[in-house]
């Protein structure tokens, strides 16, 4: 059975050197959240720099004067608190993964501003249940390693947003009744978001049917497959990494090589995820591809030489090896301007707001110049990546790559792992690392566990 009473011990696995925000919308989860991380905090750690931020969504009357009340909640217990207005225009479809991605960008904001390196959520035991029950509704018909492997492990404790500040969720394993508990003996009150019972969205369908008669009982089992998931997803992660570690390298920039043995590595399944990941890294894309046609094209590259395309990445297996490179097509020409993030594959920074720059492909004009082959790898296939690579226009001009003589110092290019770019859950910080070491982007920061900070 899950815990009855929230457990503290989750907080005191965390490190807080760099302060903390706390989401806080004014329910009953992240209320609670916000005054026991007060408590353990004013215990602890006193000096620590505890901001308290609520994403008001301007999509119901009422969610202003929530906010407001959690601004009064904060002022009666000497929290530093922030409301964000999201006002940005809605999208017809899809909202309530657009209201995620921009509740988070916000909260990363404000927790930049204030040079803290750490989000906490209120996310329940409940979340989690509910979380891991669509997944398996969506995953029902789908292969066991992409069920097992990855989407029923649900929320990660931590979660790496943007490659920079980590989301900590330290209640998934209370439940939400016991945080309500909570409230009641402190005379604390707190919000109901009338969405929350809207069955027109997937959510609410799935918490009302957990609030049935066998829901606890599904609750219990949905948080133990999640479990034993997680569980698998990390060590089918940390073999991804080892085959990646082993045979794969990149003999030019954008061009990765498999070795061979790569194809007859004698562990199938982790071989296709992590050709997954490779794909989606090399193509940059947010999502890995279809697991049943990675299953296919990993089957045909064993099989002998092939051309191929997946996920924009184009898969080219020759005697020399199995290459890989983005494909030429959709490569898209941007204003260089502040922070880029460029075709899902280079984090560019310019410090210009003239727009008289671009950043865009370097096309195969510019590649045949600059490709030289090394280490028997094929010519052509040096210029196809550097083609698809970023360069820096003006007009008609190629000022070259950030870092040439001709570009603008200010000017700065980071590879980014395109799956792990938005969002890392901590289960997938093997694999991650991984393909950062073989493209030669930063290291995943460290997890905010007072384990690291300890040594």
């Amino acid at each position: 059975m899950l815990d009855t009473e929230p457990d503290l011990s989750d907080f005191s696995q965390i490190d807080f050197t760099s302060g903390a925000v706390a989401a806080v919308s004014g329910g009953s989860d992240s209320t609670a959240l916000l005054l026991l991380l007060k408590d353990h905090l004013d215990r602890t750690a006193p000096a620590t720099k505890l901001l308290a931020v609520t994403i008001d969504h301007a999509l119901r009357p009422g969610s202003a004067a929530e906010a407001e009340a959690v601004a009064k909640l904060c002022a009666e217990r000497g929290i530093a608190h922030r409301t964000l207005v999201w006002s940005a225009r809605k999208p017809s479809a899809g909202l309530p993964a657009a209201a995620r991605e921009a509740r988070y960008r916000l909260l990363a904001e404000a927790a930049q501003a204030e040079g803290i390196g750490l989000i906490l959520t209120g996310h329940t035991a409940d979340d989690q249940a509910e979380t891991v029950l669509m997944r398996h509704t969506r995953d029902e018909g789908r292969g066991l390693v992409e069920m097992a492997g990855r989407g029923l492990a649900g929320m990660a404790p931590a979660t790496l947003y943007d490659w920079r500040i980590w989301i900590v969720r330290p209640l998934l394993g209370v439940r939400r009744g016991a945080l309500r508990e909570v409230l009641l003996r402190r005379h604390v009150g707190w919000a109901e978001d009338p969405t929350n019972a809207d069955k027109r969205f997937e959510r609410p369908r799935i918490r009302a049917a957990l609030a049935e008669d066998n829901g606890a009982k599904r609750g219990d089992d949905a948080m133990a497959m999640a479990a034993r998931a997680a569980t698998e997803r990390e060590q089918l992660g940390h073999r991804a990494a080892a085959l990646i570690g082993s045979f794969a390298s990149r003999p030019s920039p954008g061009l990765v090589r498999l070795d061979p043995g790569f194809a007859a590595s004698g562990d199938a399944p982790t071989a296709v995820y992590a050709l997954r990941i490779l794909l989606a890294a090399i193509g940059g894309v947010s999502f890995l591809p279809d697991q049943a046609r990675s299953e296919a094209l990993f089957n045909r590259m064993g099989a002998g030489p092939l051309c191929a395309t997946l996920s924009r990445t184009v898969v080219d297996a020759r005697r020399a090896g199995i290459f890989l490179h983005r494909e030429s097509r959709d490569l898209p020409a941007v204003p260089a301007a502040g922070t880029v993030l460029w075709d899902g594959r280079r984090r560019i920074t310019l410090g210009d707001t003239s727009g008289v720059f671009l950043i865009a492909p370097l096309g195969a004009a510019g590649a045949a110049r600059r490709a030289v082959a090394e280490d028997g790898t094929p010519p052509s296939l040096v210029r196809a990546a550097l083609a698809a690579e970023p360069a820096l226009w003006r007009e008609h001009e190629c000022l070259g790559f950030p870092g040439d003589s001709g570009a603008p110092a200010a000017i700065a290019a980071c590879p980014a792992v395109a799956p792990f770019a938005r969002f890392l859950p901590s289960f997938d910080l093997a694999p991650a690392n991984a393909v950062a070491g073989l493209i030669g982007a930063p290291p995943v920061p460290a997890l905010p566990s007072s384990r690291h900070s300890a040594g």
